[in-house]
C-alpha cells in the first residue's frame, strides 16, 4: 500500500498535472503525440492498481479494425489501454464518473446512449470514422461485464452497424479481432470463485466499493489475448461473424482461467 501512495504522489500525479493540459490541446488541435500520453498514463495506472499485465498474441496495427471482447471489470481498460492503442466504445453514463470520465474523454472514447437508436447510429458512424483512418475501436461486445468464469453471448448489432458504416464510408474491408481478458492471479495464486467478486464490477456493489476493493487489494495478473483477426467484408454474414470472434474469445478465457496453453492465434495477411 506504501508503495501504492509513493507511486501515486510522486509519479502519476506529476504525470498529470504535466502532460494532460498538453493532451487536453492536442486532442483538439490534433497535434501530434496525442495519442501516445494515454498509454503511458495506463500502464503507470497499471502499476498504481497492482496489475501485472501480460500480452498473448498480435493487436493488428495501422489498418482499420474492429477489436471485440469480453468485460470483468473498469481495470480492463487500463489493462487494455496499456498495451495497445485504441479508442474505447462506453456508455454514456462513463463520461459523468468522476476523473474516469475526464481521463476516458481525453483518449477520445466514444459514448453511447443505449436508450436512443439515433445516437446509436451516431455512434458506429463515428466508429466507422475512426477505423477508416487506420485506427482500432474496442467494443465490450457482451454489452456489460462479467465475473469472469465465462462469455456472455456477443451482441452483432454494433458489429454490423460499424461494417454498414464502413462501406458508406468508402473502406472495403475492415479486420474484426477478438481479444480475451482474464485475470489468472491475485497475489501469485490462482484466482479462486469467491476472489473474482473482488475484481469483477458486480452490479450489487457501488462503485465506491468497488473502486475500494481494487485499490486495498493485492496484486493481480492480467493475461490480454489478441485472437485471429478476420475479414469484415461486404457480403459477410455479421451474426455469424460475431459468433466465430466470440466463441474465440471464450476458448481462449477457458484456457487462461485453467492455465492450459493458448490455442494458436493466427495473424491477419496484409
Amino acid at each position: 500500500m506504501i508503495f501504492r501512495v509513493l507511486l501515486f504522489l510522486f509519479v502519476l500525479v506529476p504525470y498529470l498535472l504535466v502532460c494532460v493540459p498538453y493532451q487536453v490541446l492536442a486532442s483538439r488541435l490534433g497535434l501530434p503525440g496525442w495519442n501516445g500520453i494515454p498509454k503511458v498514463f495506463h500502464k503507470i495506472a497499471a502499476a498504481f492498481l497492482g496489475l501485472r499485465v501480460t500480452v498473448a498474441g498480435k493487436p493488428v496495427e495501422n489498418r482499420p479494425v474492429l477489436i471485440v471482447s469480453n468485460h470483468i471489470s473498469w481495470t480492463d481498460i487500463i489493462a487494455i489501454g496499456s498495451v495497445a492503442d485504441v479508442t474505447f466504445v462506453a456508455k454514456q453514463e462513463v463520461q459523468k464518473w468522476f476523473f474516469v470520465g475526464f481521463m476516458a474523454s481525453l483518449q477520445r472514447t466514444l459514448y453511447v446512449d443505449r436508450t436512443r437508436r439515433s445516437d446509436a447510429r451516431r455512434t458506429t458512424h463515428e466508429m466507422a470514422r475512426r477505423m477508416a483512418s487506420g485506427g482500432a475501436v474496442l467494443l465490450f461486445a457482451e454489452g456489460q461485464s462479467d465475473i469472469g468464469t465465462h462469455v456472455l453471448p456477443f451482441r452483432s448489432a454494433l458489429v454490423g452497424a460499424a461494417q454498414h458504416a464502413m462501406l458508406e464510408a468508402g473502406a472495403k474491408e475492415v479486420l474484426i479481432q477478438p481479444l480475451t481478458v482474464a485475470y489468472t492471479r491475485l497475489q501469485g495464486l490462482p484466482v479462486s470463485r469467491n476472489d473474482r467478486s473482488l475484481i469483477a464490477w458486480i452490479k450489487s456493489k457501488s462503485v465506491k466499493q468497488n473502486i475500494g476493493e481494487i485499490l486495498t487489494g493485492g496484486m493481480k495478473e492480467v493475461t490480454v489475448a489478441f485472437g485471429t483477426p478476420k475479414p469484415l467484408a461486404e457480403g459477410v454474414n455479421r451474426k455469424t461473424l460475431t459468433r466465430e470472434a466470440e466463441n474465440e474469445v471464450r476458448r481462449m478465457l477457458v484456457a487462461l482461467n485453467r492455465g492450459l496453453p493458448l490455442p494458436e492465434l493466427g495473424q491477419a495477411k496484409a
